[in-house]
């Protein structure tokens, strides 16, 4: 068994390691949620806090790790006599991201239940990691299901599993770790809210500190057992001081002002609900355990806001994390002294600095901006290049969906055969069974039953009679968006509205958990402004900092969208893609640019991509030269306006429509 890394040899990381201990102290904290870069320490720091968890008492031969002092009625393996159990190391369960249901659940014995009347039933990871440590690295590309069902189980202390009218409950308490570099893209705001505790790391900037992580890493890889013996002396200090901190909590007092201080402070912020109440009281009160101090002070408060408050501020996915100290520090020190002698809190004082200005000014409305010639096009290469431009407020947006039903990754945007959703057939299985269809299990056994000898009331089941339930749910789909920025969108003074646009469908892409790329066109050429990810807020970004001017090289945009999904299809092949192409149907620039966006714009059409073309022109004499574009992409044109949720409602039957007259 390799040695961990030891936790207090992690240089810096001080949010990160008191976040894990708080919840070492008191589990009923929640969890902790890691945000970060790759490679700040986030795996290392939680693989090292199993080490200096206090050894765990459980009875001999129980599968779910009962406590020999309160054993679970319930548990399967039971019911348990009295008796002293034995003890082990406390356990880290890591939970992969590729996991199946069945594996973090249990699975039960399909054959063995339908054949023999039992409930042979194989623990999962959830009974692992029972009074231990539960690690998912990588959280946010976790399937939705299973982080509903690994958060439901978080929150009530047991697992349930029901299948096909068996049912098996067994008690699952453990502390939940997640790990996730933003990235890769976020978790949704609800799943956000089922952490406790959230922490941002950063690897330092500070050349000392970056030195001093390479010694000591350098040093564990060439000698770890020997390296872990130098700190023992730190590790069974701290491990000493979680005991010590276990035995106070309980007698921590939570005073009638630090409780006002939390309720103003969550008020204060807009907080939905009240589990962030909740969860800072008890972040508080394990705070003055750990310092060792009977009752919660306001800077125990102070640092439990810090901890547990960011990720619960957060109205949509592109809103970066974090909290206003100036503010917090106002309004601990409006509401201190009531009820309570609290001390001010440490750090920075709640003296009158007023946050900084967050009004919404437009960008352009009377300010100076290069303009471009009448027909919309800058008078040369380059010229009328403007400053980015604001996105306009962004809306709920039509559902654009991918015609057919795929199979790709579990999402909500378009038809799919998923693990989850309504039951629409049957099949063999392929490998191991995991959603059965009774009733054709049935029909595939039953006349059998006389050649196989049935005597009793029994139906004799064989593995060739198993029947797969095939489902029907929602993928997530690739949407690559292609954007004009050239000139003649700019002179209309239409990208803001575009922005704001392509933001509400980012919006919308992040809601059913799409991947998104960026491509846009401008002077000369197309850039990949953003690779596929799952990064929406990524995304975002590159659409508000992006700069217009230039001519219009709209094939070159179609060709270097039809090279990204070329690309993506190999990486990830089940998964459909959407074009989006937002444009006014301009082409200027190079030989016959129109004639070569026409065969650019046949090669979709010809492999059969969805495809949607976001219609930007304007005024009072229009060329149609967009819905030309659908027609050679054989997609669908929609003006800016239709885009909105409330505006038309066939806009997915048009995308379907064309689909089915293409087939035809």
């Amino acid at each position: 068994m390799t040695t961990p890394f030891p936790f207090t040899a992690v240089v810096g990381q001080h949010d990160l390691r008191l976040a894990l201990l708080l919840n070492a102290v008191s589990p009923a904290v929640g969890g902790v949620l890691v945000r970060g870069e790759k490679g700040t320490a986030k795996s290392t720091a939680v693989r090292a806090l199993s080490a200096l968890l206090p050894q765990v008492p459980v009875v001999a031969g129980c599968r779910f790790s009962c406590d020999p002092a309160a054993a679970d009625p319930a548990c399967p393996d039971g019911p348990h006599e009295s008796g002293p159990g034995v003890s082990r190391p406390a356990r880290m369960v890591e939970l992969p991201v590729g996991a199946s249901e069945d594996r973090l659940v249990g699975a039960l014995d399909i054959e063995r239940a339908l054949a023999e009347g039992v409930k042979a039933f194989e623990p999962g990871l959830l009974a692992d990691a029972h009074r231990g440590i539960l690690y998912v690295d990588e959280v946010n590309l976790l399937h939705d299901h299973l982080v509903d069902l690994l958060l439901d189980a978080a929150a009530m202390g047991a697992s349930y599993v029901e299948r096909e009218g068996v049912s098996v409950r067994h008690a699952a308490r453990f502390l939940l770790v997640g790990t996730m570099n933003p990235e890769e893209g976020e978790l949704r705001p609800q799943l956000l809210d089922r952490f406790g505790l959230t922490v941002e790391v950063a690897a330092s900037r500070e050349p000392d500190q970056r030195v001093e992580v390479v010694r000591r890493r350098l040093a564990y890889d060439d000698d770890p057992a020997g390296f872990a013996a130098r700190w023992a002396d730190e590790e069974a200090a701290v491990r000493a001081r979680i005991v010590a901190a276990r035995e106070l909590l309980p007698s921590v007092r939570l005073g009638d002002g630090a409780l006002r201080q939390i309720a103003a402070t969550c008020a204060a912020f807009e907080v939905d609900g009240m589990r962030a109440d909740i969860v800072m009281a008890r972040t508080a009160t394990a705070l003055a355990a750990w310092a060792g101090r009977p009752d919660v002070l306001a800077e125990d408060v102070r640092q439990a806001a810090l901890l547990a408050l960011p990720h619960r501020r957060r109205r949509n996915p592109f809103d970066a994390p974090g909290l206003d100290e100036d503010k917090l520090d106002q309004t601990l020190e409006e509401f201190s002294g009531e009820g309570d002698e609290d001390p001010d809190p440490d750090g920075p004082g709640g003296g009158g600095g007023q946050p900084p200005s967050e009004g919404p000014q437009a960008d352009g409305g009377s300010g100076a901006r290069p303009e471009a010639d009448e027909d919309g096009e800058p008078r040369a290469s380059g010229a009328g290049e403007q400053t980015p431009v604001r996105a306009s407020e962004p809306f709920r947006a039509k559902v654009l969906s991918v015609p057919g039903v795929g199979e790709g990754a579990a999402g909500r945007r378009s038809r799919a055969r998923t693990e989850h959703g309504r039951t629409t057939g049957a099949r063999r299985p392929q490998g191991a069974l995991t959603k059965l269809h009774l009733a054709a299990t049935v029909h595939a056994a039953a006349p059998h039953q006389r050649a196989r000898g049935r005597s009793g009331p029994g139906l004799v089941v064989r593995r060739d009679d198993l029947r797969q339930a095939v489902r029907e749910g929602r993928e997530g789909n690739l949407v690559l968006f292609v954007v004009d920025a050239s000139g003649s969108m700019a002179a209309r003074q239409r990208m803001s509205a575009v922005k704001g646009a392509v933001l509400s469908l980012l919006l919308d892409a992040y809601q059913r958990r799409d991947k998104v790329g960026l491509v846009t066109f401008r002077g000369a050429a197309a850039d990949v402004a953003l690779p596929p990810t799952s990064s929406v807020d990524a995304a975002a970004a590159r659409l508000e900092s992006l700069p217009t001017g230039g001519r219009t090289p709209l094939a070159a945009g179609l060709l270097k969208a039809h090279e990204v999904l070329r690309v993506e299809r190999l990486r990830d092949p089940a998964r459909r893609a959407l074009v989006v192409v937002v444009t006014d149907g301009r082409a200027t620039g190079g030989p016959e640019p129109v004639a070569l966006a026409e065969r650019a714009a046949r090669l979709f059409a010809a492999e059969g991509v969805a495809s949607v073309v976001v219609d930007c022109e304007s005024g009072p004499v229009r060329l149609g030269l967009a819905g030309r574009l659908a027609g050679e992409l054989g997609g669908t044109a929609v003006t800016l306006d239709e885009l909105r949720a409330d505006s038309i409602a066939g806009l997915v039957r048009d995308v379907q429509g064309v689909a089915k007259r293409r087939a035809a």
